[in-house]
């Protein structure tokens, strides 16, 4: 148990400095934060506030979908953006192509870790998440569909809003997928020493947990 909650903890204020360093390199960023960044455009609050209210309205949406929320559903809302502001205060801006794809790259990877180490805790999944799960048990649509509904929606909100879309969003969306594949077996406190040291050479790979 301090294992899950110091992974949870620490994998959420990640999962935020790595939304934050895909905003400092200007290129543009994941579907959500383009719609955190738009609202935070047109109302001047910060877009690591404006995440904490989204997650918190998000979660709203859970209540008609009979959705229950774990631990970790509202250490994300009271996380996630809080790591994102203060990361945004204290990096300097980024200037030059090649450091703006680097950090790009590295706030992508750092996000994939955080995914890993907070979904591994397993105390639940974030208001984001949990909205596609529940459209998918209520309404019986395939996860992809509920994914491409909500992200392209609030994806396409944010940029009319003023949020930035760009390469940055397209990496984003190609390499998060594979890269949380690779981090959550390694990170998944379900997953025993012996359990891994059997299934790995058999495999060639580490898959992640059902």
């Amino acid at each position: 148990m301090p294992r899950r909650v110091i992974q949870l903890l620490v994998g959420l204020f990640l999962y935020g400095a790595g939304c934050a360093l895909t905003v400092e390199a200007g290129l543009g960023v994941d579907p959500w934060t383009v719609f955190a960044q738009g609202l935070s455009v047109r109302t001047g609050v910060g877009i690591g506030w404006i995440t904490n209210i989204v997650g918190f309205f998000v979660l709203l949406l859970w209540i008609p979908l009979r959705q229950k929320p774990g631990v970790g559903t509202v250490a994300n809302i009271l996380l996630v953006g809080t790591s994102m502001q203060l990361v945004l205060a204290v990096v300097p801006p980024v200037s030059g192509l090649l450091a703006q794809v680097a950090v790009l790259l590295a706030g992508i990877v750092v996000v994939a870790v955080a995914s890993g180490l907070y979904i591994g805790a397993h105390f639940g999944p974030g208001p984001r998440d949990g909205l596609m799960t529940g459209m998918h048990a209520r309404l019986g649509w395939p996860i992809w569909l509920c994914r491409a509904i909500v992200e392209l929606s609030v994806l396409a909100v944010g940029w009319l809003l003023g949020g930035t879309v760009g390469i940055g969003t397209v990496l984003f969306a190609v390499l998060i997928g594979p890269l949380v594949h690779l981090a959550l077996p390694l990170l998944d406190t379900r997953r025993t020493p012996r359990t891994a040291a059997v299934a790995e050479p058999a495999s060639g790979s580490a898959q992640p947990a059902a």
